[in-house]
């Protein structure tokens, strides 16, 4: 599951890590992406050797639905039976992309609170979820593109918290994952593993995540643990 997640950097660094050019798009840091909001997603050109970055809806709406708010219900699609789910099984085939991030969050329930916690990789480097994307015109014609993030088993990191994580892949697998010309779905699917937890941390954060209406630093700062008891037992 992931539900929310972070991408703190600028346009430009997000570029230059990826090795990717965008056009007209414009992107600020994001500190609480939630649903249905646009987010930058990477995508190979199928004709040239670029990489292009574009801003999406996230939240999948495939080509032939007859109606968009089914993209409430496909933020994720699970790694394991994408490929036989008619609302992912063809993006899977030949729509992936990357969405860059650095932090995504989850709640581990402690009695009848909820306690959010932060994930990153290599203590806040940027890294790609694998994502899926389709377009869909609308009755009057207009085009939106939308994306899910792809989920698989949680490694021991993510486990504490919740049974199931964004499939965050290794850079090396960036290539296999964006090729256009690539139809092996099972090989592309070795791809879809829970990462390596060492490479991993996770923290206590503010429910200020809980609310869409805040997006800043202050969203994934660490809890200290006395405010963490504060909380829990006002």
């Amino acid at each position: 599951m992931c539900g929310r997640y972070r991408l703190s950097r600028r346009k430009q660094i997000v570029e230059e890590y990826f090795n990717s050019v965008s056009g007209e798009e414009d992107w600020a840091p994001r500190f609480n992406i939630a649903p249905t909001q646009p987010v930058p997603i990477i995508r190979q050109n199928p004709k040239e050797p670029i990489r292009e970055l574009s801003l999406v809806r996230w939240g999948l709406i495939p080509s032939w639905a007859k109606d968009p708010s089914v993209a409430a219900t496909m933020i994720n699609a699970r790694s394991e039976t994408a490929r036989t789910k008619p609302a992912f099984r063809d993006a899977l085939k030949s729509r992936t992309c990357l969405i860059p991030a650095d932090g995504f969050y989850e709640w581990a329930r402690t009695g009848k609170a909820r306690q959010p916690y932060c994930f990153e990789v290599n203590e806040g480097k940027l890294f790609a979820f694998a994502g899926i994307w389709d377009r869909w015109k609308d009755a009057s014609g207009k085009t939106i593109e939308t994306c899910s993030i792809l989920t698989t088993t949680a490694n021991a990191v993510t486990a504490a918290v919740h049974d199931r994580m964004p499939v965050i892949l290794d850079p090396d697998g960036y290539d296999l994952w964006l090729d256009p010309g690539m139809r092996d779905v099972r090989a592309a699917s070795e791809l879809l593993k829970p990462y390596d937890a060492r490479l991993m941390r996770s923290y206590p954060i503010s429910t200020r995540i809980n609310h869409v209406a805040n997006d800043d630093a202050e969203c994934s700062r660490p809890m200290e643990h006395a405010e963490i008891q504060n909380r829990l037992f006002l």
